[in-house]
C-alpha cells in the first residue's frame, strides 16, 4: 500500500476521495439537496474519468475498484428512487399466490384490505401515483423480486438482496464485456467507462434499477453470437427483455447479420423464450390491465423529454393545449418506421455494425420519447463502448441535471438545465456524426 501511495499519489487520493463521496452519496443525501447531489456526483465523474484513464493498463486495481465502490452501497436505502417499495410489493404478492399484474395496491388500500406484510407501508412509499397503476415489469424482473422476498421478510433485506443480484450481474457483464472487447480488438479497459461510471453505479447498485441485469444477459448474449452460438443467445437476448421491455428493440437488428432463415428461427426462439415466461401469469385480464398501464406511460408522463417538449411548446401555440396525445398515437408509429429501417436497410454485415445499428435505434426511441428517466442511458452507455460514438458518455454526466425536479415540492423541471443536457449530448453526437476524425476517443 505505501509503494502504491509513493508511485501512484494522484491514483490514490482519488480513488480514495472516492470512497467517501459514494459514502457521503448513499448515506447523507437527500435527493431534494440538489446543490449538494450535483457536485457529489461531478466530483465523482471527475474522479471516475481520471481513474479509468490512469489505470488503463492495470485492469486487476479497476476490478477491485468496480467490487469495491458497489459494496459500499450494500446497507444503504436508495435515496433517488421510491421505485423499491413496488418491487416489494410485487414480489410479496407472488409469495402469497396473488398475481401482482391484476390487481392496484390502492384498491386493497382503500377496501382495508392488507395482501401483504408491509401493505401500507410499502403503499405510502411507492406514493399514490404508482399505486394507482397495474405494474408493468415483466416476468424475469417479477421473479427477482418473488426471489428477493423469499430471503428476508423485510424491507431492508429484500433491499439488500436485490441489489446483491445486481452486483453479481454487473460482475457478469465485466466477464462477458472484456470478452466481447477482446474479439472485438478493442481495449479491454473500455468495459470500465461503463462499470466504474458513478452513474452506473449510483443508478444501478444504488437505486436498484435492474437495466444492471438485463444488459449482463444482453451481453452474454452478444458473446455467444460472436461464437456462432445464436440459437442460445436468442434465447438469452428474450429473457433480457423479461428484465426491461426496451431489449425487443434489439432483435430485429439482427436481420442481415444473420440472414433471414437464420433470422426467422432466431426471432421465434427469443419470442419464445419472452413468452414463456409469462405463462405463470396468464390470465384474460392480463394483456389487458398491461396495455392498460403502458398506454397511460405513453400518453400522460412527461420527464426529461428532449423533441418531444420543443413539439409540445409547439402545440401549446398553435392549439392553446398539451398535444401529449395525439403525439403518443403517433409516434410509437414513426419511431417503429425508423428502427425497422434501420433494421432492414442498414448494412448489418458485422457485430460492430449491428452494435451501431442498435445503438441508434434506441437513441431514436429515447430522443423522441416523453419520459427519459435518468437510468434509461445505461443501455446506451454499454452499447457506445463496442462502437466509435461517445455520446452516450457525456449524457451520462449530463443526464443527472434532470434530477432537480425532485429539489421542489411540485417536482417542476428546469428547461434551462434540459437545454444544457441535451444541447451537450446532441451537439457531441453530431461533432461524431460529422467531424469524427478530429474526435479524441478516450482511450
Amino acid at each position: 500500500m505505501i509503494g502504491f501511495v509513493k508511485k501512484q499519489p494522484f491514483l490514490f487520493i482519488v480513488s480514495l476521495s472516492s470512497v467517501f463521496f459514494y459514502l457521503s452519496f448513499a448515506y447523507d443525501l437527500q435527493r431534494t439537496d440538489f446543490p449538494k447531489f450535483i457536485m457529489l456526483y461531478g466530483a465523482l465523474f471527475f474522479f471516475f474519468y481520471k481513474i479509468v484513464q490512469i489505470s488503463k493498463n492495470n485492469l486487476a486495481f479497476l476490478t477491485i475498484l468496480t467490487v469495491l465502490f458497489r459494496l459500499l452501497f450494500l446497507l444503504a436505502t436508495p435515496n433517488l428512487s421510491q421505485d423499491y417499495f413496488r418491487f416489494i410489493w410485487d414480489g410479496r404478492m407472488i409469495a402469497e399466490g396473488l398475481n401482482p399484474y391484476l390487481s392496484l395496491p390502492q384498491d386493497f388500500i382503500r377496501s382495508g384490505t392488507f395482501p401483504v406484510l408491509q401493505a401500507e407501508e410499502l403503499y405510502r412509499g411507492m406514493g399514490e401515483l404508482n399505486g394507482s397503476h397495474y405494474t408493468v415489469y415483466p416476468p424475469l424482473n417479477q421473479f427477482i423480486f418473488w426471489l428477493s422476498i423469499l430471503f428476508s421478510n423485510s424491507i431492508f433485506g429484500a433491499i439488500a438482496w436485490m441489489r446483491f443480484v445486481i452486483i453479481l450481474a454487473d460482475l457478469g457483464t465485466l466477464y462477458f464485456g472484456k470478452k466481447i472487447l477482446e474479439r472485438l480488438q478493442l481495449p479491454a479497459h473500455h468495459i470500465f467507462w461503463f462499470l466504474l461510471n458513478p452513474f452506473i453505479i449510483i443508478e444501478m447498485t444504488g437505486n436498484l434499477h435492474f437495466e444492471g441485469v438485463m444488459i449482463f444477459l444482453l451481453l452474454w448474449g452478444f458473446y455467444l453470437i460472436l461464437s456462432g452460438k445464436w440459437k442460445t443467445a436468442a434465447v438469452l437476448i428474450g429473457f433480457s427483455a423479461s428484465v426491461k421491455l426496451i431489449s425487443l428493440i434489439f432483435i430485429p437488428m439482427f436481420f442481415r447479420y444473420l440472414g433471414w432463415k437464420k433470422f426467422l428461427v432466431f426471432g421465434s426462439l427469443a419470442g419464445l423464450a419472452f413468452g414463456l415466461l409469462y405463462l405463470p401469469f396468464l390470465s384474460d385480464e392480463l394483456l389487458k390491465f398491461y396495455f392498460t398501464s403502458l398506454h397511460m406511460y405513453f400518453n400522460n408522463f412527461e420527464f426529461n423529454a428532449s423533441i418531444f417538449y420543443i413539439i409540445r411548446w409547439v402545440g401549446y401555440q398553435t392549439t392553446g393545449y398539451n398535444i401529449i396525445r395525439t403525439f403518443g398515437l403517433v409516434m410509437p408509429f414513426i419511431v417503429l418506421g425508423i428502427v425497422l429501417a434501420i433494421a432492414f436497410f442498414r448494412k448489418n454485415k458485422t457485430f460492430q455494425q449491428v452494435v451501431v445499428s442498435m445503438l441508434l435505434a434506441i437513441s431514436v426511441y429515447y430522443f423522441t420519447a416523453t419520459v427519459v428517466h435518468p437510468w434509461y442511458v445505461a443501455v446506451l452507455l454499454i452499447l457506445s463502448i463496442f462502437t466509435r460514438f461517445r455520446y452516450p458518455l457525456i449524457w451520462t454526466l449530463v443526464v443527472m441535471l434532470s434530477y432537480f425536479a425532485y429539489s421542489n415540492p411540485d417536482f417542476k423541471e428546469n428547461f434551462w438545465l434540459l437545454s444544457v443536457e441535451y444541447v451537450l449530448v446532441y451537439g457531441w453526437l453530431f461533432y461524431e456524426l460529422y467531424f469524427f476524425r478530429k474526435v479524441r476517443i478516450p482511450n
